[in-house]
């Protein structure tokens, strides 16, 4: 009998999906939300968001992309945003047999790939399986360095029973308050958590999420970049040095792993410098993608 998280109280099927006028694909992993933008016969860009917010967070890279004319995709990894919420391991595995589900039914090939956060590790692990489909290589403050420092908290969540209790009782209020954690510009944080909320309405997003972290999506992934970084794929790599997420000292890890990434840090900016400074990122990614 699944957990009975209190607030998850809208089921994600067919019939609750049809008010939402989003575009969903079944694939084999599971029913994926994306969403494809600018000119279908565009360079391809393929946008992978991290561990618990979903799509939104590239609203400001999707909407620059799909007006410079590149062929643009952007989804919601399996439990998070729209996409399905099965009852199965989220590990690698899953997140990189969903990625390739998506880009051989939307016929994409050559794409330009870009990993925020524990879509690092997902997009690393996914050029380590398929270098063919990849041409270039972004990352956005990606996790995997090292393992992510967790709270005495967090590390409780691990465990069995515990921490679905412990997220059934403070996960909703603790989450959306620890999403702030991402952000150093405070303008931003309010209208970031409202979108964040949405997903939390329906059921098996904790469940996803507590998967995820005992599967080892925050562990490392370094010899994966390491192998990744022997491949010579043009790779540009961001970084906020405020990040509170993933601590900046961890891009010195990155880089030694893909030591010809072209590398761009910002100062006073959190771990979305992408969501924070779009102008700047949007001008070195244009740049880079067009070279």
């Amino acid at each position: 009998m699944p957990f009975p998280y209190l607030d998850e109280t809208i089921p994600l099927n067919e019939e609750t999906r049809k008010g939402l006028l989003r575009s969903f694909i079944t694939l084999p992993s599971g029913v994926t939300h994306y969403e494809e933008g600018g000119d279908p016969n565009g360079l391809p860009v393929v946008l992978v968001h991290g561990f618990s917010v979903p799509y939104f967070i590239f609203d400001p890279t999707f909407d620059f992309l799909c007006k410079q004319g590149f062929r643009v995709l952007r989804y919601d990894l399996i439990g998070r945003g729209f996409s399905d919420r099965p009852n199965v391991r989220y590990d690698a595995v899953l997140f990189v047999r969903q990625l390739k589900e998506l880009l051989d039914a939307l016929k994409f090939k050559d794409i330009n790939l870009v990993g925020l956060s524990m879509g690092g590790a997902v997009t690393a692990s996914f050029i380590d399986a398929y270098p063919e489909y990849v041409t270039k290589y972004i990352l956005i403050d990606p996790c995997g360095a090292r393992p992510i420092s967790l709270s005495p908290l967090l590390k409780a969540v691990r465990m069995p029973m515990l921490g679905e209790l412990i997220l059934g009782l403070f996960g909703t209020g603790n989450m959306v308050k620890g999403i702030a954690s991402d952000l150093f510009t405070p303008e931003l944080v309010a209208e970031f958590q409202a979108k964040y909320k949405i997903q939390m309405h329906y059921q098996g997003f904790k469940r996803a999420i507590l998967s995820t972290m005992r599967c080892g999506m925050l562990d490392s992934f370094i010899e994966t970049y390491k192998r990744v970084g022997k491949m010579n794929k043009p790779t540009l790599l961001f970084w906020g040095k405020q990040d509170a997420t993933v601590p900046f000292e961890h891009s010195g890890d990155i880089r030694a792993a893909i030591p010809h990434a072209e590398f761009h840090a910002f100062d006073n900016c959190g771990h979305i410098p992408h969501y924070e400074r779009p102008s700047e990122v949007n001008g070195i990614l244009l740049e880079f993608l067009k070279r």
